[in-house]
């Protein structure tokens, strides 16, 4: 069964298929990847434990399907084409052949320096061409990859190393972001005198930052390549590795204060990678294909590297930002290497549109067949701006809804071949069976409804568990409804059987497409010393989709209030990074609470997003006057 899905046609009777008979189907797609020993068994599960076990027996190495299996038919085609945060550095092209050799090398490297097979290996680096050869030669060593996004603060690193038990770290000197340089060494030392199980860290030189290097622990990355090479260590066979042993871990926000590390595992999440990647963005050879989102997020490990490599694309890294030198950065790349996919994010899309048409004049955005939304759900007036400003009308765009958690994309269009609507996803990728089931767990039936969105099936790309705690994994995922997957989001499915995300019903917020979950925010601010508590939602914010709202109670009255508000936004930077820090700050003198104590964020969210005549009933509340306070001092 080949796996590109051609028409509308062809989409109806592989999903038919593919419920009816799931383990037939995903057998059929597995076939079109590279196997040492093809599995015993597709599937074997249960949510209840949960237990997902795929392609059971099977033995691969993705980056035999990422690498090895092009080299004959495209070894001099293009596999990552790289384009500098500065427009006068050269951008530079990594053929498969290329590509190949430098994982092969650093794969030595980390060999070199006490890699072995399981081993946990952290990497914090800029979006160059590194990053992704770290993430591969790790995959090709069988060690397990945990990226840490670059923004991330040194308490955020420690805990995540800490967490994994990280035994090497790879980093590099520094990052540029736009006009902003970030020292990236700095910040992990910083983090690693809290992480004794690390031995080698191992630096690349970026920004020429200059930085402490530790004897016996710190290896410069140039080094230790040429040492590799002295040795003649240019070849590395690819480990041998069973489709459920874990791939990487991706740390992600959750609705209590410590961050989860989401495994994935190497066969079912190929095989759902490749696949879907192919079939959203109907990949054709040759195509040129530019996913705007770091590799530190789940859209960078799935649609930067291992899904576009697996199907021999020529994928598009870029280091800097969408507006510098200024707000015409993506269309002067896109019009450089002729981009044939643009895969971005609302948030960029808002951001791009209020620098208004001027920036997108004059560039050639012809090449353009298919354009991507990716990370929250798209506004309609984004969502327009895109297809006229951008697409010219003529590029099909796929409104892609998935999470960390599924690996890869669930909801989507696939382009040219389902008809869209502006802000849905529309339908479930085959193989993918969403269900929208009410507070109490019934399934609701046939359209026009609204409700909470489960998954009733398990699918190749999900998370097996949360690192080092599966009991997490169950409660956070699959003990909300009995025998079903919960995504923690809420979900309108319209008359034609159109699917519409309508944003998370837990305390997580998803800020500029990146999932803050609320309590780790809170915990932030209450370590700043005036702090008793704190309460955390979100709001409606203009370019972020969501921005985060805080209501802080204090010891005792500030001095100098916007001064506290700064003070108290550079602690949350400090402790998790800039990324989570409150756009508003509201000093209160208490937070309303049941009885219980437990704390009425439905009645905060209200106020934030300016509801403040629709509040219920607050006449149960321990003080219901506090309310009332909030609500006149609103920012």
């Amino acid at each position: 069964m080949d796996l590109r899905i051609r028409s509308f046609e062809e989409y109806q009777k592989a999903y038919q298929y593919s419920v009816e008979q799931p383990e037939d189907f995903w057998g059929d797609i597995a076939g079109n990847f590279v196997w040492k020993k093809k599995w015993d068994k597709v599937l074997d599960w249960n949510f209840k434990e949960p237990k997902i076990k795929w392609f059971e027996g099977g033995k691969l190495n993705i980056t035999e399907n990422c690498l090895d299996r092009h080299l004959e038919e495209r070894g001099d085609e293009p596999a990552i084409i790289w384009e500098s945060n500065d427009p006068d550095e050269h951008h530079r092209v990594l053929t498969y052949k290329n590509l190949h050799q430098k994982v092969c090398l650093f794969a030595n490297v980390l060999k070199n320096n006490g890699a072995k097979k399981g081993d946990r290996i952290c990497i914090y680096m800029p979006m160059i061409p590194e990053l992704a050869i770290a993430v591969l030669a790790c995959a090709r060593i069988g060690a397990i990859h945990s990226v840490i996004f670059g923004g991330f603060s040194a308490q955020s690193i420690a805990d995540r190393i800490q967490d994994a038990q990280c035994n090497i770290v790879v980093t590099a000197d520094g990052s540029f972001r736009g006009t902003k340089e970030v020292g990236l060494k700095n910040v992990m030392d910083d983090a690693l005198v809290q992480c004794p199980s690390v031995q080698k860290v191992i630096v690349l030189t970026r920004s020429r930052t200059p930085v402490s290097m530790i004897k016996g622990r710190d290896v410069w990355w140039i080094d230790e390549i040429h040492k590799a090479e002295t040795l003649g260590q240019v070849d590395c066979p690819a480990e041998e590795m069973d489709a459920e042993d874990p791939l990487f871990i991706l740390y992600t926000s959750g609705s209590t204060g410590k961050p989860k590390g989401v495994v994935h595992t190497c066969g079912g999440y190929m095989v759902y990678t490749g696949y879907t990647f192919q079939n959203v963005f109907q990949y054709n050879s040759g195509d040129v294909y530019f996913c705007t989102a770091d590799i530190g997020w789940i859209t960078g490990h799935s649609y930067i590297v291992y899904g576009p490599l697996s199907q021999g694309a020529a994928t598009l890294m870029f280091e800097g930002i969408p507006t510098w030198p200024d707000a015409g950065r993506f269309w002067d790349i896109v019009d450089k290497f002729k981009v044939n996919i643009l895969y971005t994010a609302p948030t960029a899309i808002r951001s791009l549109m209020q620098h208004g048409l001027s920036f997108v004049e004059g560039k050639d955005l012809s090449s353009l067949r298919v354009l991507g939304s990716v990370g929250e759900p798209i506004n309609e007036e984004a969502w327009h701006w895109f297809n006229e400003q951008i697409g010219k009308k003529k590029c099909p765009i796929v409104d892609t809804w998935w999470q960390t958690e599924n690996g890869g994309i669930l909801i989507s269009p696939l382009a040219g071949i389902t008809p869209t609507k502006p802000c849905y996803a529309t339908l479930p990728l085959p193989g993918v069976q969403p269900v929208l089931v009410d507070e109490k767990g019934e399934i609701l039936e046939g359209n026009n409804v609204t409700g909470n969105l489960c998954i009733k099936f398990p699918w190749p790309g999900m998370l097996r568990t949360t690192y080092g705690d599966h009991e997490r994994c169950r409660t956070t995922y699959f003990a909300t409804y009995e025998n079903m997957y919960f995504t923690g989001d809420g979900c309108l499915r319209d008359e034609d059987g159109y699917y519409r995300i309508t944003g998370r019903v837990d305390d997580v917020i998803n800020v500029s497409g990146h999932r803050i979950g609320t309590a780790e925010v809170e915990n932030a601010i209450n370590m700043f010393t005036d702090v008793i508590e704190s309460a955390v939602v979100g709001y409606p914010h203009d370019i972020k989709g969501q921005g985060l709202y805080a209501y802080v109670v204090l010891s005792k009255e500030a001095r100098d209030v916007e001064l506290t508000k700064k003070d108290i936004a550079a602690t949350v930077s400090r402790l998790i990074g800039p990324i989570a820090r409150p756009d508003k700050i509201q000093f209160v003198y208490g937070l309303p609470k049941t009885r219980s104590g437990k704390i009425m964020r439905r009645i905060l969210r209200k106020i934030a997003e300016g509801e403040i005549n629709n509040l219920g009933d607050t006449s149960t509340l321990l003080d219901p006057a506090v309310v009332d306070e909030i609500k006149n001092n609103r920012l």
